[in-house]
């Protein structure tokens, strides 16, 4: 079933794509697939640095472009920096809190029924046709408070 849901998924991507306008290469396509797949929140570097060894002639311009076309057409989130001067990337678009760590600059993602009642509260009282929303949290994670205990930091 997982597989499923990331096909579906890479072809939601790939469709818009070229409804776009834009051509559908293998990179292209591959991007899809990386954003599809994961449960990370990749950046821009880390899609190009996982891809090059495929698609050696992908370009860090080529990933920024798609990435940047499926942000417009709101197929996928951009959560701006997690303390790292990086703009990370959310192909989970569903109504849900980021976590981001200010220091090892991991974003997780945490369901909760709070955002989508609150999208509703939004659409309701506003009128607006809601298209996405982002609610991002900084602080640190766990790992970072026990190392950080660790080394005797506060």
């Amino acid at each position: 079933m997982m597989n499923d849901t990331i096909t579906t998924k890479t072809d939601m991507l790939t469709s818009a794509l070229k409804n776009a306008g834009l051509r559908l290469t293998l990179q292209r396509i591959a991007i899809c697939e990386l954003l599809a797949a994961t449960d990370k929140h990749p950046t821009a570097q880390e899609i190009h640095e996982a891809l090059k060894p495929k698609y050696p002639t992908l370009s860090l311009a080529t990933v920024y472009n798609t990435l940047e076309t499926l942000v417009d057409l709101g197929l996928i989130n951009s959560l701006g920096s997690a303390g790292d001067d990086a703009v990370h990337y959310d192909a989970d678009t569903s109504p849900h809190v980021n976590l981001a760590c200010t220091s090892c600059h991991r974003v997780i993602d945490l369901p909760s029924i709070h955002v989508q009642a609150l999208k509703n509260e939004v659409a309701q009282s506003s009128g607006y046709q809601i298209q996405g929303a982002r609610v991002l949290y900084y602080g640190l994670c766990p790992d970072c408070q026990k190392r950080r205990a660790a080394a005797g930091q506060d």
